[in-house]
């Protein structure tokens, strides 16, 4: 669910920058570092919107990654650890269902 109000901001937001971007067409100068330059300023706010997405979006995947990565990295520890101890998971729907000895003699 959270994924499709996710989605759905994002269409929101994208037509809110749409429309805001078509209503100013006109040209205007940008001052680079040792130039300036004419462009519409459509082009601009375009252009400026998906640097913006393409930033947040490798964030998003660097973060992805990295998190991929520390699981892996907890999954061998964890199997390392089991291995040394001999420590198993009980079975989570048996577990729930079936009590201890003890408190079947009660």
């Amino acid at each position: 669910m959270k994924l499709q109000w996710s989605l759905i901001l994002a269409l929101v937001f994208a037509l809110i920058t749409a429309l805001f971007a078509v209503i100013n067409v006109e040209p205007v100068q940008v001052n680079l570092l040792f130039n300036s330059v004419k462009i519409p300023l459509i082009l601009l706010i375009l252009g400026s919107t998906l640097l913006g997405g393409i930033i947040v979006g490798s964030f998003g995947i660097y973060r992805g990654y990295r998190l991929q990565k520390e699981v892996k990295l907890l999954s061998a520890k964890l199997a390392q650890i089991q291995d040394a101890t001999g420590y198993e998971f009980p079975e989570s729907g048996k577990a729930e269902t079936e009590q201890p000895s003890a408190a079947k003699d009660i």
